[in-house]
């Protein structure tokens, strides 16, 4: 089992970014799937998540209005769509699968001058 993101990187305030988690070794359509961000010097924090025919979504109250979580299951992909970053974004970002527990590794996101 492999969860993998990417499309982390350095943005300037009010900037956007995608990003991505290919996952394998199991259907991305069998399980609900999350976005957490863990803050520097901060604990990991829910920021999405989307059901299996992604049709239901729900987000933490820091990001909703400016991130849209979406998936690609015939792709077993996942994205995190980021409008009007803020300082306060930065962190990395981890892809979840919370039912079985699966975690990618993290992508970097910095949101900065």
């Amino acid at each position: 089992v492999r969860l993998t993101e990417s499309g982390g990187g350095l943005v300037q305030p009010g900037g956007s970014l995608t990003l991505s988690c290919v996952v394998s070794g199991f259907s991305l359509r069998t399980y609900h799937m999350s976005w957490y961000r863990q803050p520097p010097g901060k604990e990991r924090e829910f920021v999405a998540q989307i059901s299996t025919s992604g049709t239901i979504t729900r987000y933490g109250d820091s990001i909703k209005g400016r991130f849209v979580i979406s998936r690609d299951n015939a792709k077993n992909t996942l994205y995190l769509q980021m409008n009007s970053l803020k300082p306060e974004d930065t962190a990395v970002y981890y892809c979840n699968a919370p039912t079985p527990n699966y975690w990618g590794q993290g992508t970097q996101v910095t949101v900065s001058q």
